[in-house]
């Protein structure tokens, strides 16, 4: 069996799946650095500098689901080692800063706000506390660590992700720490077995670069050596700024391919995430608020990403009061409004589709057009370059198309093109290479046609689709 057999036979777990569906949510940096004006504090600010002056957790999460985002991830801890929530382990947190006295809990507010208003809450806890003694002296930072994780797993109800970066500095007294990821990961599978566990993690793959930057073909079976943490570390944070954020110029084109995965011994359903922030930083600063992603920007990103098999992690820093800035809420809000416009009407709901074979009655061409995410069409056997026409009905003006394969069953096509019918013969109108998750291709111009046809060019072993939609802008 060759190798991309194999990887055809590659399917993700159940929490993989789940996060996949998430798509696109938030990542909400705040901590030390917001109050102080900086991105990687060292860890010496006085907890006295924490002090919103008017925290609204709840405007965080309206605002954020306003921009259609499903879930939020919330730096609980960032290198400085300052703690978002009144630790028992480290006095360096919010019970010894002024905000409610020292009776406050961010994580718990955020975390509260999140379920009563039905998004998915995520938890960051850097691997690098600047603050922290036992840094660098082995098993009794681990311990401190887990001892941290364990409070954040326990006391805050469900979380869909625990998102781990590879930052590794020296600590004081000029040692690297040896991170225990596993033990680390045993914790959360023990405490939170749903969550993804992300970058430096089993579950979720770093797309390599903090600019939305993602591969012609973004592939979620890659060989198992890009899902080693070294890896992760050692092309992740090494400094903060221009350089780094540009990392996508040395990052690994070709992941998944029928060549790239040829000798790799293992195989691994590793998917990706792209963490771009709405601002030139991460955290919070007033400089910058003339240099926030507009909506259009915002726009090319979703599509960029979410539309090329790729989640799509935004940051959103609220500011020194506590709320998330007119300015940041108005993109996101503009990019929701774009959105629906883009893609306004659904011109293949409850029409019909047919195709070159089916693999039986259970999973045919019609499948692609229902609401249903357990139904989907599989082309039958020995059909290499399997077509599937969608039938309008009638003559209509046509701006873009998502695709969705079924990845439940793993990521099998490898190139399609889309064609339109004009005068009674197809004409080919986009052609692209994976799916995955899910496609989106915006037509270069508006066509006018009563049938679509998606033609699989090259695919693994069989090919899927779980949905096919077709739209008209408003």
């Amino acid at each position: 069996m060759q190798n991309f057999e194999k990887a055809a036979g590659i399917v993700p777990s159940h929490r993989q799946l789940e996060w996949q569906k998430t798509e696109f949510y938030a990542f909400c940096h705040f901590g030390m650095n917001t109050f102080i004006g900086q991105e990687w504090s060292d860890g010496t600010a006085l907890p006295a500098n924490f002090d919103p002056t008017d925290f609204d957790a709840d405007q965080w999460v309206s605002v954020i689901k306003s921009g259609g985002m499903k879930g939020l991830i919330l730096t609980c801890k960032h290198h400085d080692g300052f703690c978002l929530w009144p630790s028992k382990y480290t006095d360096y947190s919010v019970k010894s800063s002024p905000f409610m006295d020292g009776e406050g809990d961010v994580v718990k507010l955020v975390s509260d706000a999140c379920r009563k208003q039905e998004i998915k809450f995520g938890i960051y806890l850097s691997p690098w506390d600047r603050h922290e003694k036992t840094y660098g002296e082995g098993e009794a930072y681990n311990e401190f660590y887990k001892n941290q994780l364990r409070e954040l797993l326990t006391d805050y109800g469900d979380i869909f992700c625990v998102w781990l970066d590879g930052a590794c500095g020296e600590g004081e007294n000029g040692k690297r720490q040896e991170y225990d990821w596993a033990g680390w990961y045993a914790l959360i599978r023990e405490l939170q077995p749903d969550a993804v566990i992300s970058v430096c993690g089993p579950d979720v793959r770093w797309v390599g670069n903090e600019m939305g930057f993602v591969r012609e073909s973004e592939w979620s079976v890659v060989p198992s050596y890009y899902a080693i943490n070294e890896f992760t570390e050692e092309n992740s944070q090494k400094n903060e700024g221009k350089k780094f954020r540009e990392s996508h110029k040395k990052m690994v084109i070709d992941m998944g391919s029928r060549k790239a995965i040829k000798d790799a011994e293992n195989l691994v359903w590793y998917p990706a995430e792209a963490d771009v922030s709405i601002r030139p930083g991460w955290f919070y600063h007033k400089a910058e608020d003339s240099r926030v992603k507009d909506f259009e920007k915002l726009f090319k990103l979703y599509i960029g990403t979410v539309g090329a098999n790729c989640n799509l992690l935004l940051n959103i820093p609220p500011d020194k009061r506590g709320q998330i800035t007119d300015i940041d809420a108005l993109s996101l809000d503009g990019l929701r409004r774009m959105l629906g416009r883009v893609f306004y009407e659904n011109l293949s709901a409850g029409k019909t589709a047919s195709a070159s074979s089916e693999l039986d009655g259970e999973h045919c061409a019609d499948n692609i057009l229902s609401d249903s995410d357990e139904l989907y069409w599989q082309s039958g056997e020995g059909d290499e370059k399997p077509e599937i026409v969608i039938d309008l009905g009638e003559e209509c003006e046509c701006e873009s198309i998502i695709l969705r394969e079924n990845i439940a069953t793993g990521q099998q096509i490898e190139s399609f093109e889309i064609q339109y019918s004009r005068n009674g013969r197809f004409k080919r109108l986009e052609r692209s290479t994976v799916i995955g998750n899910k496609r989106i291709i915006i037509f270069k111009k508006p066509v006018v046609t009563d049938r679509i046809k998606i033609k699989i060019t090259s695919c693994r072993t069989k090919a899927t689709l779980l949905s096919a939609e077709i739209y008209k802008s408003k």
